[in-house]
Parts: C-alpha cells; structure tokens; sequence
C-alpha cells in the first residue's frame, strides 16, 4: 500500500475485529525504528486492538502493515521535484550513511538546499497538506510526535489546528529550540537561541540562523492551537518556560509504557540459552541505535566503568553487551564486550534484558529512554545518570552523602550517578553484582515499580481518556465531515 492508497472500512474491519468508535491519526517520522517511533508504533497498535480505528502517517514507512500511511511528499511535488523525491526513498534503502538520499531529497526542493546553506531549518514538505486526506476517515484527532526528522512542514499547524484538534507529544525539545533536539545545557532556548555554541549537536546546521528559527516556530505556535504531552515532568517544565505556550490549550505528563506481555522478568538461564550466551558470568547490558556514534548517549563512560568493574572483580566472568550496533568483539582482560546489531523483534530484544544482571545507561543527554523502562519491566536493576527524565524512572537507593538516590531498599530500583563519572558507576555496578540479596531486592522493585506506573495499557488508557475530552471541547467531527482542501 502506498501513502495515497486508502484501505476500507470493511478492510478495517477485518483486521481490527471491532467497531470503530474513534478516528485517530497519528504522525511521527517513522513506524519501526527505537524511542519516539516506538511509542508511536505501540499506541498505533493498541488503538487498533481496542477497536478504534487507527492510522499511522509517517515520513518513512519501512512496515508492510496497512495502517501505516506514507506522506506523500513526492507525489504533491512538481515533476522536478517527484523525480528526486522518488530517488531520495530509493537511495534510503541502499545508502547506508545517508549521503546521496540528503543530496537527492536536496535537488528535489532547491529552496530547501538554499534554506539549508544558510542555516535554515526545512519545512519545504508539500505532501503535509494531504495529511488529513490519508486516511479513509476524517480524523476526530490528530497525534504528533516526532516532526523533525525531514518529513514535515510545521507551518501547517495553524491552518492543521482549526480543522482537527491536535496532540503534541515531545520525546525531545527540538520544537523550543533554533535547531537541536536536546540543548546539552545550553539555556538560550528560553529567549530567542541566537550565538549558538554548537551548530553540530542534532539536528545539525551549517551556519548559525538558530534565532531566525526559533522565530520562525514562535510564530507558528502564535497562531495555532493544540494540547501538548511529555513523558516526563522534566520536559514539561521546560515546555512551560518556551514559546510552545503561546498555542498551548492544556498539557499533561503521561509517562511512556511498555507492554508487560512482552518485557517481563524470567529464569535468566532461559534468556541466555535462546540467545547462545553463557550461562556463568555476569552480564551488563546497554541498548541504544548506533551506540558509540550517538552523541547523547556516553559510551565512552560505561565503558570506563566496566574495565574498572573488571578489574576489581577479576575472577568474576564478566560481558557487557552493547545493543545495537554491529561491531568486533573487544577483549578487557578475561572480560568481553559484546555488539550486537539493532533487534527488530521486541520478543527478542526482551530476551536481552532477561538474560542480564544489570542495565547500565549513561547519557549527555536523554528524555524518557524506553530502554529503562523494558529493563524495570524485565527485573533488571539499573545504574544510569541522572539526566532529563531518568530520575524519573529510576528510583535511586540511598547511599551516604549521595544527594541523587533518595530512596529505601523497599522501594528503589537502582543508582543514578552524575554524568561523566565512570568510578561512582562501577562502585554501584559492582555492589549490584556482589550482594545477591541486593540484587535480588532491586530486581523485585523494579518489576512491581513497573507494572504500577509503566504499562502500556496505562499510558493507553491515559491517551484515550484525554482524547475524548480534547473531542468534546473542539467539537467532535463526524465522518461526513468533508475533507479539508489541500493546500
């Protein structure tokens, strides 16, 4: 099915097995991938279970599934402008760097390379004005999350606001900022960006036009109207500082689930045997998409961290698995760190998690990272700095004059640690991995911490209760309502 194909309603039918009694269309850049993807994917197929009729309008569709909806970005373009579009989504499935797929998504839209030269962020994405015409219903909601990774034309907001109600779930702060997605520390967000100290954080930008961008999104949020989520109250309490306020009518913190169908504890012995590791030995896992690239994520200090835990416990069998990445096995002493590419299956990258005795995540810079919350989920006691939304997720056991864990043996889930310290993680990982009744303590916390506040039912639940009652303030629309004219 292409992005302008529409399925029936009998179609529906068919795969949802229920009436339909909610419209929702959901947006995000993609339909498989890790985080905000995911979350989107997760609550794409929840609705759908649950009887309403759900669809999924993405810029990247890499699925067979029929409710997924590619926004037709080539065929809303001029002849020009189609032929490289159709080049760009080619070259995506055989260029593995992403060169050549940026160059030709460049030629297909001159004023988007102009605009990209001098700094500008791109909006130039024709095929969001069909938005509300993907589906085959007229949607009584409208569900963004991710809208920066080359797909979207945010000016749409104002005119997408007055004819549907819209959701804004952020998974990061791009859209208070003049370009990067977390600002490291940075605070010129909170007044206009401008001079800013690094153009390459991501979303990377050649020349510093950030208070022009930022200008440009304040402008946009004026005029437009919609409800804003975050996963953590971290991020709201920055959403609440930024100019996203100006089109903002109610907000709420609805934390990220996972499905405890999938992501629950098991024998560990099991875990590894499926997955051909040893049954001895102890076993650190991190899980993240290209994890020694990926700037917000500090490979560098978990791996610190392990050679000083291998070298105190030296005749411990040790493994630190680092999950998604495909790389060489490396040696630290009789220790091993193991690569193993990106899982697809969440059954298998469960399996992972089951299979281990700790989860180890440190970060620059993070929101709601799910990998936390399948690790809780797992039993799996975590060590993680406490940036973004951790602490949030992680409940830190105390420890004397350690003003970051606050939390009694009864309740706490793990450690957290400031960023960059690589000793304060190995001394908890390896306090973790030496007192079993710890161990066992912390894993019990962190499954029932999970099921009380991190199922995906209840992150479900939440959604569609605020769904109904953004409907009912906007005017809920009917399907006979007539489509909106394309732009």
């Amino acid at each position: 099915m292409t992005g302008t194909e529409k399925s029936s309603d009998a179609d529906y039918e068919l795969w949802t097995g229920a009436e339909p009694r909610m419209n929702i269309l959901q947006v995000n850049s993609s339909d498989i991938s890790g985080g905000a993807q995911k979350v989107a994917w997760n609550l794409f197929q929840s609705y759908r279970s649950r009887g309403h009729r759900s669809y999924l309008a993405v810029g990247y569709k890499r699925s067979s599934d029929p409710g997924v909806l590619r926004i037709p970005n080539e065929e809303a373009a001029k002849r020009w402008a189609h032929f490289w579009w159709v080049v760009h989504y080619r070259l995506q499935r055989l260029d593995r760097n992403g060169r050549l797929s940026r160059i030709a998504r460049k030629l297909a839209a001159p004023r988007a390379l102009v605009d990209t030269l001098h700094g500008i962020e791109d909006f130039h994405f024709p095929g969001t004005w069909r938005l509300l015409n993907l589906p085959p219903f007229f949607p009584d909601i409208v569900h963004c999350h991710n809208l920066h990774i080359g797909y979207f034309d945010l000016a749409i907001l104002p005119w997408l606001s007055r004819q549907v109600p819209i959701l804004l779930t952020l998974h990061d702060a791009w859209l208070l900022s003049g370009h990067c997605a977390h600002s490291l520390g940075c605070e010129r967000w909170r007044i206009g960006c401008g001079e800013c100290p690094d153009l390459s954080t991501y979303p990377d930008i050649r020349r510093d036009a950030t208070a022009q961008n930022w200008e440009r999104k304040r402008q946009i949020y004026a005029g437009s109207r919609f409800y804003v989520a975050t996963p953590s109250k971290w991020l709201m309490d920055k959403v609440e500082q930024s100019s996203l306020g100006l089109g903002m009518m109610g907000s709420k913190v609805i934390p990220n689930g996972v499905d405890l169908n999938v992501f629950h504890p098991t024998e560990p012995k099991q875990g590894r045997a499926s997955l051909a590791l040893p049954a001895d030995g102890k076993i650190i896992l991190f899980a993240a998409n290209g994890i020694r690239a990926n700037r917000s994520k500090d490979f560098r200090t978990m791996r610190e961290a392990f050679e000083r835990v291998v070298s105190r416990l030296n005749g411990e069998h040790l493994f630190f698995i680092a999950l998604g990445e495909d790389a060489p096995l490396e040696r630290v002493g009789r220790a091993e760190i193991r690569f193993v590419p990106y899982q697809r299956e969440p059954e298998t990258v469960a399996r992972y998690y089951q299979a281990s005795d700790i989860y180890l995540h440190a970060a620059n810079a993070d929101t709601f990272p799910s990998t936390i919350l399948e690790a809780l989920a797992c039993g799996v006691p975590v060590v993680a700095t406490a940036v973004g939304g951790i602490p949030e997720q992680v409940k830190g056991l105390r420890a004397d004059n350690d003003s970051l864990n606050h939390y009694g043996p009864a309740e706490a889930t793990g450690f957290l640690t400031l960023p960059g310290n690589a000793e304060k993680m190995a001394v908890h990982v390896e306090r973790i991995l030496t007192d079993k009744l710890l161990h066992r303590r912390l894993a019990f916390n962190a499954a029932n911490d999970a099921r009380e506040r991190f199922g995906l039912e209840q992150q479900v639940d939440a959604y569609l209760s605020w769904y109904e009652e953004i409907c009912t303030r906007f005017g809920k629309v009917s399907d006979k309502r007539p489509q909106a004219e394309i732009n």
